[in-house]
């Protein structure tokens, strides 16, 4: 059997892995900040009848615009927004690398504050992007002094701000949004895959759209809406933007069943977002528990908590998995990343905690 090595690949390809989290058969899996709690049956019933609606007529495309979709997004995000600014794709990891594909490429560069989502450089990579790793401050904190500065050295094409930030779990503060705005010369896109689970008092980017022509806010509904096996991320930004995208999207790039059961889930949010003030509770209760143990752990506005381990992260993993509990080494020495679940995955993950 022949190798990557034997094949014409491209020479920047050459020697990395693809991008994944392990996924093993263990008691307690908290490694995917997946939303923990299963579809309630309604919304199941709801999204079968959506699925079924669509079987027989599969032999012709779907909307590819995903016109009716993209106008739910819209009514629910809110904020004034209409479907012209609103676009849907395969998870936001597709959104962004839509983003890259128009704004980026060749010859263009995109800047990210590390750490930060693991995907963004891979995103860069896969399109020919130039990326450029820019740093965080004391204890993963970013301000709008660190990041304009950063910005004007490098004067980058894309700008990628996360809020919460994957892995830290931190919201930004509104000011280094506004900021960045101000500095960068490029297109600037905010990422709140989490933004359902922020603390109270917590401003979206969406707010400061208007007038922003160059403002992209890139969403989920993988987490809050406990849709990941679903795949449908979206973004919201002027209506020029939606139209930039739409120059390279792949043609019916979301399948009629995709967008159906979207829809269904759309419509039946409430019941879906029911369990997020639950998760916040398990989350601010693993951050509590932690702390008064005495270990650091990062502020999370998000359904995941950044931990310090004492030590050796890789051991500090393999330990927890030896006793039947998965959480997710993100490349941080001497710190973890752990998903809030359920209480019982809670109880399950502080018990294994206690042997450090």
């Amino acid at each position: 059997m022949s190798t990557l090595d034997d094949l014409p690949i491209r020479d920047d390809l050459r020697g990395l892995s693809p991008y994944g989290a392990p996924q093993l058969d263990v008691p307690v899996r908290l490694n995917t900040n997946e939303n923990s709690y299963p579809v309630p049956e309604p919304v199941v019933e709801a999204i079968g009848k959506a699925l079924a609606a669509e079987l027989r007529d599969l032999n012709r495309y779907p909307d590819r615009d995903a016109v009716a979709l993209r106008a739910d997004l819209a009514g629910y995000l809110g904020h004034g927004l209409t479907v012209e600014q609103v676009w849907a794709a395969n998870g936001s990891n597709e959104i962004q690398q839509q983003l890259l594909q128009a704004f980026g490429g060749p010859g263009r560069s995109a800047l990210g504050f590390v750490p930060a989502y693991s995907m963004h450089p891979l995103l860069a990579l896969g399109t020919g992007t130039r990326w450029v790793p820019a740093r965080r401050g004391v204890d993963f904190g970013l301000t709008a002094e660190e990041a304009v500065a950063q910005v004007r050295e490098h004067r980058p094409d894309v700008v990628f701000l996360c809020s919460p930030n994957n892995p830290t779990g931190t919201a930004l503060d509104p000011a280094v949004v506004a900021a960045v705005l101000d500095a960068a010369p490029g297109m600037v896109v905010v990422d709140e895959a989490y933004a359902e689970f922020a603390r109270p008092g917590t401003v979206s980017a969406l707010a400061v759209l208007p007038g922003h022509p160059r403002l992209v806010v890139t969403r989920t509904m993988s987490k809050a809406f406990g849709f990941a096996g679903g795949r449908l991320g979206y973004l919201a930004a002027d209506a020029a933007v939606v139209q930039a995208v739409q120059l390279v999207r792949l043609p019916y790039h979301l399948s009629a069943l995709t967008q159906a059961a979207a829809r269904a889930a759309l419509a039946h949010r409430d019941a879906l977002l029911g369990t997020v003030s639950a998760i916040m509770a398990q989350r601010d209760r693993i951050v509590a528990t932690l702390r008064e143990r005495g270990s650091r752990v990062a502020d999370s506005d998000a359904n995941f908590v950044l931990f310090e381990v004492g030590g050796d992260q890789a051991t500090a993993w393999r330990a927890l998995l030896e006793q039947g509990v998965l959480v997710r080494d993100v490349g941080l020495p001497g710190w973890l990343r752990v998903t809030a679940g359920t209480p019982a995955e809670t109880d399950a993950f502080l018990s294994a905690m206690e042997t450090f």
